[in-house]
């Protein structure tokens, strides 16, 4: 029996270590409002659409909860979010990019989304050449606005 269930979390470890390196965290200098507002703004100057902006914090608030400062920002470039769906369209679901920023109980500020990457393990995007440039642009948009 231990043979078996040892056996079995060899097998599961390395589907753990994907589920988790699929996220990518980073420490931010700023408040989450003002590393989104960085974010938005830099958006924006890239030319790319933002899509909405979801305050969780106030949305508790607004139902008598309380919670962590936490906001979302989602935005993308249809150019690139097209060729993406173009190869598979379930790609929606994950499309557009999303990137969270929240504080944790010892008031640290983090920078927490998808890698861009993981979209070939969901869906039939093997092939797309736009994911690692997406990937690549997200990883200096938020390398710039957290510093």
């Amino acid at each position: 029996m231990r043979l078996r269930n040892f056996l079995f979390l060899l097998l599961l470890l390395p589907l753990l270590a994907w589920a988790e390196s699929d996220l990518v965290k980073k420490q931010s200098a700023h408040g989450v409002k003002e590393t989104l507002d960085r974010l938005e703004a830099l958006v924006k100057e890239k030319g790319m659409s933002v899509f909405t902006r979801i305050d969780h914090r106030a949305n508790a608030e607004s139902v008598g909860q309380s919670m962590p400062d936490s906001q979302v920002l989602i935005f993308g470039n249809p150019k690139a979010g097209t060729l993406i769906m173009l190869d598979d369209l379930a790609a929606a679901l994950d499309l557009p990019l999303r990137v969270l920023a929240y504080s944790d109980s010892d008031g640290n500020t983090w920078v927490l989304y998808h890698n861009p990457q993981g979209l070939k393990n969901s869906f039939a995007v093997e092939d797309s050449k736009v994911i690692g440039k997406v990937e690549g642009a997200l990883d200096k948009m938020t390398d710039q606005i957290i510093q």
